[in-house]
């Protein structure tokens, strides 16, 4: 009896704990900031964003990231430029690598699911995305 308890309890541990082989399946897709905590502990909650980052991973774990900017009739505007990414699994984390022609680095996904993206840089400071719902206006 007891080892059917500790089995279940250990089962039920792991399977509440962050698996960041899972957290990949939900990178893709429209994003905007809802906080930012910087690494002294400070928070910014952002309630309008006139911008989305928008996250494009394939099944071979590269692809882009983009910022656009969302009209009312659903459609959106960007510029050509995009920072070119690839997502590795490396010591039970999630890592984003970033390139564009100017710089190169790397984020940490602490969680991902459906509705939210907890990312964080290597100066420690946290990006909390909320998952983006379009607001259209119709005529």
């Amino acid at each position: 009896m007891k080892k059917i308890i500790l089995c279940s309890i250990l089962v039920l541990v792991m399977s509440c704990s962050n698996n960041p082989e899972g957290f990949v399946t939900h990178v893709s897709g429209y994003w905007e900031i809802d906080e930012v905590t910087l690494a002294d502990g400070s928070k910014r909650e952002y309630t309008y964003n006139d911008t989305v980052d928008y996250f494009s991973v394939t099944d071979s774990l590269t692809g882009f990231r983009k910022k656009l900017k969302p009209s009312f009739d659903g459609t959106y505007t960007t510029s050509d430029d995009a920072e070119s990414l690839t997502l590795k699994l490396e010591n039970d984390s999630l890592n984003i690598y970033y390139s564009t022609p100017y710089a190169n680095w790397k984020e940490t996904v602490i969680k991902a699911t459906e509705d939210q993206l907890l990312i964080v840089n290597e100066q420690n400071v946290r990006y909390l995305y909320k998952r983006f719902e379009p607001i259209i206006v119709e005529k």
